[in-house]
């Protein structure tokens, strides 16, 4: 090989599984002539192993193996979350009809008959390669996207309502133990929905919301306007593409046992929903979480797997320190313990509001054109609470 055929980058990581060290050794050779870095197994336990350390681009399995099949192999990859991703290629002499669509049923996306040519097997690795490789650049995008989008409306919530904003966080907090817990696959919808099921509540005064989240009486009005919200915030939703799911997981928030569901990926997230709504409604009343949990499972009306998951849930004990600081020693983080005023008493952030970059930007520009030595009341995360640093 020349040097300069050394120096050039790899075309990718493919692993070749077969028990026949012949077969190993011509595939490792003629991949590694075509610039892939190759990992060579005669094992499919040990190909397993190696993946979950190093997960490659792509795998090569013969299906007849001692100890473990090539069907096993493949059907264990597609159940890890990390690794289920990866292309998997048959090379095997069984070449019937019933044999590769039990192998495209167990997971794999091509199959090559034995005795193969290089050729061809060089042209089907190229080809999911580059498949390979699209979606996973699409699946960047999207996230970005996705993540723009989320963050701008979580940055709302917070602006608006910090009210809507720290019950949004302990829904988060509750949803994400139950699918941690119950080890749900791709629970990306799930997180959304918990960190958005709230916006529809922002065109709702902060009194209407607080007495109708924690079961007070309301007027038929704003019984309505808070009936409403789900229906809203999935509206805003569903005109955002990819997020059509998380639109009807909120829309489902409050009765998801109710009609059949449109999207049968959504049914699951809209009952873990709804159950970390009314698990934090409990507990904003003034209830233990174990009295929270007690209730709900004496409705009957909850999956006992979800409500095992929180058995030993508790909501993280938060202490803050009162700080009194200059708008230059702000920090992400932390909380204002007062609304902040503009010129003629314009409100420009809510008392209880999270700051981020933004939000002390915003105050570092309002706070130029009246007094930059201005001290600003917070509370600062995660020390103990005394009384306001005078300094």
């Amino acid at each position: 090989m020349s040097p300069l055929a050394e120096q050039a980058p790899s075309q990718g990581n493919i692993m070749v599984v077969d028990d026949n060290p012949a077969n190993l050794k011509l595939l490792e050779d003629m991949l590694r002539q075509h610039r892939y870095d190759v990992q060579s197994f005669p094992r499919g336990r040990l190909a397993l192993l190696a993946a979950e350390e190093e997960p490659p681009d792509l795998i090569l399995l013969d299906i007849n193996m001692p100890e473990m099949d090539g069907y096993e192999v493949c059907a264990q990859l597609k159940q890890s979350e990390r690794l289920a991703g990866i292309p998997v290629i048959f090379l095997s002499a069984l070449d019937a009809t019933e044999d590769k669509v039990k192998g495209f049923q167990s997971g794999a996306v091509d199959y090559i008959s034995k005795p193969f040519q290089f050729e061809e097997v060089q042209a089907r690795v190229e080809t999911h390669l580059k498949l390979r490789r699209a979606q996973q650049a699409e699946h960047d995008l999207l996230e970005k996207t996705l993540g723009g989008a989320v963050g701008t409306l979580w940055e709302l919530v917070q602006l608006t309502s910090p009210v809507l904003a720290a019950r949004t966080r302990t829904i988060q907090e509750i949803a994400a133990r139950v699918t941690k817990r119950m080890r749900i696959k791709d629970p990306w919808q799930s997180d959304l929905a918990a960190t958005l099921c709230l916006v529809g509540c922002l065109a709702l005064p902060d009194d209407v919301f607080e007495r109708a989240y924690t079961g007070q009486e309301l007027s038929p009005d704003e019984h309505r306007m808070f009936q409403a919200h789900p229906q809203n915030a999935a509206r805003l939703l569903s005109k955002i593409p990819r997020l059509e799911v998380v639109a009807e997981i909120i829309r489902r928030q409050q009765e998801p046992q109710l009609e059949p569901f449109v999207m049968e990926e959504a049914r699951q997230g809209a009952h873990i929903l709804h159950l970390a709504m009314e698990m934090d409604r409990r507990i904003y009343r003034g209830a233990s979480s174990s009295s929270a949990l007690a209730e709900l499972r004496a409705t009957h009306r909850f999956d006992g797997r979800m409500l095992e998951a929180l058995d030993t849930y508790s909501p993280a004990p938060t202490e803050f320190e009162m700080r009194r600081l200059r708008v230059r020693d702000l920090r992400t983080g932390m909380i204002l313990e007062k609304d902040f005023l503009g010129n003629g008493d314009l409100l420009i952030l809510k008392k209880g509001t999270t700051l981020s970059e933004t939000w002390i930007a915003r105050l570092e520009n309002f706070a130029k054109a009246r007094d930059p030595q201005e001290l600003i009341d917070v509370r600062v995360p995660g020390t103990r609470v005394r009384e306001i640093d005078r300094r």
